[in-house]
């Protein structure tokens, strides 16, 4: 069955390039990205890996870890990870997991035989601190993934669990936020005490909240 929004992610031990990953030690409260990529030593994801580890500070600075997944052998990801250094201008700086038998790629439904019955598709995965699903997004794999839009949504997801809030489309981080339906007015006033912007009283503009 395929992994859905607000399941608990499946758990799994692997080798990696920073040792042996189990993966509910790993998150260990923390925010979690997971992503797969079809191959070692192709171009796209070369390019996504390079422009990942390029992230890492943003990353951090939301608490989030990142874990690459590959079905290539752990003895390849050092001389792939050489490349992505020379051709992308920064090391690799976060775990890449080598999953060989393809067991964890089955379990998150990486594998999609229609496209391809070996390789994985470009999965994305963000989970919460509970371990659950927050977000799943795949891609085929000759298009390589928008990271900045991860980051996006991590600090929409971020958000919108902290306070009663909906981000509106295209939204960035700053920018004016939407009151869920679920508080009422009076509720409303007591969390914004300056007022929102009503346009139907179903939505609700404010500024975003900053505490």
């Amino acid at each position: 069955m395929a992994i859905l929004i607000g399941d608990t992610a499946p758990d799994f031990t692997l080798e990696s390039t920073e040792g042996p990953i189990h993966f509910h030690d790993y998150i260990d409260g923390s925010w979690a990205v997971l992503f797969s990529h079809p191959k070692n030593f192709t171009p796209v994801c070369t390019t996504e890996l390079g422009f990942t580890a390029k992230l890492k500070p943003e990353f951090d600075k939301r608490g989030v870890k990142v874990l690459g997944l590959s079905v290539d052998k752990l003895e390849d990801h050092g001389g792939w990870a050489k490349d992505i250094e020379e051709t992308q201008g920064t090391a690799l700086n976060f775990p890449l997991l080598a999953d060989t038998k393809g067991e964890v790629a089955r379990l998150y439904d990486m594998i999609h035989p229609n496209a391809d019955n070996t390789l994985t598709v470009r999965s994305v995965f963000v989970i919460g601190p509970d371990k659950k699903v927050k977000l799943k997004i795949e891609y085929p794999a000759s298009t390589g993934r928008n990271f900045n839009e991860v980051l996006r949504v991590i600090d929409s997801l971020q958000l919108t669990a902290k306070h009663q809030v909906a981000t509106p489309v295209n939204w960035e981080s700053g920018e004016d936020v939407i009151i869920v339906p679920a508080v009422s007015n009076e509720a409303a006033k007591a969390k914004y005490p300056e007022g929102w912007k009503e346009l139907k009283p179903y939505l609700r503009i404010v500024p975003q909240p900053r505490d």
